[in-house]
C-alpha cells in the first residue's frame, strides 16, 4: 500500500518507441540562475532560450536530468541538479533534460487517486520540493483532478506496476504524461 507520502518528482517510465534519451542544451541553465534545479522537476524554456523551473499550471518541456559545468575555479562539475546561485565559465554549461512529450513518467500523487482518473488530467503540486543535498526533486501530481473537458498539465494513464501501490492507496503512484507541452499548438504559448 502506498500510504507513505515519499515523492520523487518525475521519473521517466518509458516512451513508446523504446528510447526516453535526456537532451543535451548548451548553455541550458543561466550562470547563476538563483534556484535549484532539481533532478525530476518539471522545466520550461524562457525567453532566454534557457531552462528554469515550471510553476504548477504552466506548460512546460520535460523533467530536469542533470547539468555539467566548469566552475569559475575551473574545476569541471557534474551534478544531478543545479545549484542556486552557481556561476560557471562562459560556454562550459551543458543541461539535461527529458524533452519528449511522449515519454510515460512516474510520479507520485499528493492525495488518493482512484482508476476512474485515468485519462482525466492533473497539475504538478510541490513543484520546488526536494533536497539539494540528494539533488532530487520531490514534486507531485495534485490529487485535484481537472475534470471532464478541462485541461492541466499532466495526463493519468495508468497505475505504476510497483509491489504496493493500489488504487485508492493515500499516496498513489501513477503513470502520465504531459498534457499541457509548451511547444503544443494546444498549450497556446511560446516561450
Amino acid at each position: 500500500m502506498t500510504a507513505t507520502s515519499a515523492p520523487f518528482g518525475l521519473r521517466p517510465a518509458f516512451h513508446p518507441s523504446g528510447l526516453d534519451r535526456a537532451q543535451a542544451l548548451a548553455g541550458g541553465i543561466a550562470s547563476a540562475y538563483n534556484t535549484d534545479i532539481l533532478k525530476g522537476q518539471a522545466v520550461k524554456y524562457n525567453s532566454s532560450g534557457v531552462i528554469v523551473i515550471a510553476a504548477a499550471g504552466d506548460a512546460f518541456v520535460g523533467a530536469f536530468s542533470g547539468v555539467e559545468f566548469t566552475d569559475t575555479t575551473g574545476r569541471r562539475r557534474v551534478s544531478n541538479y543545479w545549484p542556486a546561485n552557481t556561476a560557471y565559465q562562459t560556454g562550459s554549461c551543458v543541461a539535461y533534460f527529458y524533452a519528449d512529450q511522449n515519454i510515460v513518467y512516474e510520479i507520485q500523487s499528493d492525495g488518493t487517486l482512484a482508476q476512474t482518473s485515468i485519462g482525466d488530467e492533473a497539475n504538478l503540486s510541490n513543484t520546488t520540493a526536494g533536497s539539494n543535498v540528494t539533488g532530487l526533486s520531490q514534486a507531485t501530481l495534485s490529487a485535484s483532478l481537472a475534470g471532464a473537458g478541462a485541461t492541466a498539465q499532466m495526463r493519468i494513464l495508468d497505475i505504476a506496476p510497483i509491489p504496493g501501490n493500489a488504487w485508492g492507496d493515500p499516496y498513489v503512484v501513477v503513470r502520465t504524461n504531459i498534457a499541457a507541452y509548451q511547444f503544443s499548438p494546444a498549450a497556446g504559448t511560446g516561450v
